[in-house]
């Protein structure tokens, strides 16, 4: 039964992606499909074989040219309807097409190739557009970080590990570890291939060959079709060989990860009883209105519980994808991609405004240092006093102080019984045993790869 509701998915479901999936919508993936039969007449007029005026007259019928949209004028539902009895919206559309250029240009619409031809050059297209975007949001958030590890280079906080008090660290390196993923993240995007396909009915070019008349321009036929669609030219046919889609499946996964573990180290750092970090905007409560809830890192790990499954099943069709054409395992890649380029597009826009406004709280940190009574520095104690007075009167030292005994009296008096030449003043101080964590930090923020213009506080 026909839906009479208008826009049957508009984000009440999926509050991470509101706002954020125009890049993915339908229309833009009708526009794409129009762009890739385009690009075709296109190619066919490049090598020659397309008479000029009629690559032109479909070239002005359907380019978007003044801001007119390639699908302009094409009803969307209803080509959604008709491509149920064909099993995808290439042939209805196809037809749309030819009725609407001049009679003598139809023949060279979709002229030799096949429906997956198409579709899946139409979705290159619109993953490779709503990549790049997810590329510059991650970026973003990435500059953020490290303006934020600038600020607060000096900030000691306190490192968990299995959830309690570990060893001091810095809030830089934290900083600068969060930005560690997203730059290895960004930097897979960016490498990324879009191919175009353009293999014919059985993955093997026939009906090209006789169109163009020869092999080599046939060939020449696919590099000049990749060219005019803006993607890149295909290595071979990869109908099913679905390597193309779940390579973008799989680095969108790493980079919501990667957001998702930003995300996830705020939520926790924010907790009330923590209070490390807030967010600077939104997260009011209906109910308490005492409360400044993590709203964009909630909705950024919703999206990272939902993407590895998303990456799963595009690797499940992949390999279902039989014969020299999918039956059925092709239709199931188009929501499922199309729904983790939303996912990615939504967390990695809350990651640059979560970064970009993030504030820290280093009262609350230095506090949080003093919770164990100085045993944050309990390993450093171990190294340094155990060759000395041994390791069990070290341990003996650290149950004492965990029961409830001054740890700077405890060790004063270690270190006066055994005459050490020691300072316990610094051999107690946090900031004394963070490591490496400024260098680290350094190198992080000389790095050659550093966003070119700092984002500004309103691009967020």
């Amino acid at each position: 039964m026909p839906s009479d509701v208008p826009g049957f998915d508009l984000g009440l479901l999926s509050p991470v992606t509101a706002g954020h999936d125009d890049l993915v919508s339908d229309r833009l993936f009708l526009d794409a499909l129009v762009s890739a039969e385009v690009a075709l007449v296109e190619a066919y007029g490049t090598i020659g074989l397309a008479p000029a005026e009629a690559v032109a007259a479909i070239r002005k019928e359907f380019r978007a040219d003044r801001g007119i949209r390639p699908s302009s004028g094409i009803d969307a539902a209803a080509l959604a309807t008709d491509a149920v009895a064909g099993g995808n919206p290439v042939i209805p559309l196809v037809g749309v097409m030819k009725a609407r250029v001049p009679a003598d240009a139809r023949e060279w619409v979709h002229r030799g190739a096949t429906s997956q031809d198409i579709w899946d050059s139409a979705i290159m297209i619109v993953a490779k557009r709503a990549v790049e975007q997810v590329s510059r949001s991650v970026r973003n958030a990435q500059e953020w970080l490290l303006q934020l590890a600038e600020r607060h280079r000096d900030d000691v906080v306190v490192a968990r590990t299995l959830t309690q008090h570990a060893v001091p660290t810095t809030f830089a390196l934290r900083a600068v570890n969060w930005q560690r993923g997203l730059r290895r993240a960004a930097a897979r995007l960016d490498a990324l291939e879009f191919p175009a396909q353009l293999s014919g009915a059985g993955g093997t070019l026939a009906s090209f060959v006789e169109v163009a008349g020869s092999p080599a321009q046939a060939e020449q036929l696919v590099a000049s079709f990749a060219e005019h669609a803006g993607l890149d030219a295909p290595d071979g046919p990869w109908h099913v060989l679905r390597h193309p889609v779940t390579e973008i499946g799989d680095v969108l996964v790493q980079a919501v990860d990667a957001l998702g573990k930003l995300a996830a180290d705020v939520a926790t750092l924010s907790r009330t009883e923590i209070g490390e970090v807030a967010e600077g905007i939104g997260g009011g409560s209906s109910a308490m209105p005492q409360k400044q809830n993590p709203a964009e890192a909630v909705l950024i790990r919703s999206a990272a519980l939902r993407a590895p499954q998303l990456g799963a099943t595009l690797h499940l069709a992949s390999a279902l994808a039989v014969d020299e054409r999918p039956d059925g395992a092709w239709h199931a890649e188009w929501p499922t991609l199309r729904e983790l380029l939303r996912l990615a597009l939504g967390a990695a826009w809350h990651a640059a405004s979560l970064t970009a406004h993030l504030r820290v709280d280093a009262v609350a940190s230095s506090t949080n240092l003093t919770v164990t009574g100085g045993l944050v520095v309990a390993e450093r104690l171990s190294l340094v006093l155990g060759p000395h007075i041994g390791r069990e009167a070290v341990a003996a030292l650290v149950t004492r102080a965990g029961a409830g005994e001054d740890l700077g009296d405890l060790v004063r008096a270690a270190i006066r019984e055994h005459d050490l030449d020691l300072d316990p003043d610094a051999l107690l101080d946090p900031a004394g045993y963070t490591g490496l964590a400024d260098v680290l930090v350094a190198r992080a923020l000389r790095a050659d790869d550093r966003h070119p213009h700092a984002p500004r506080e309103e691009d967020a």
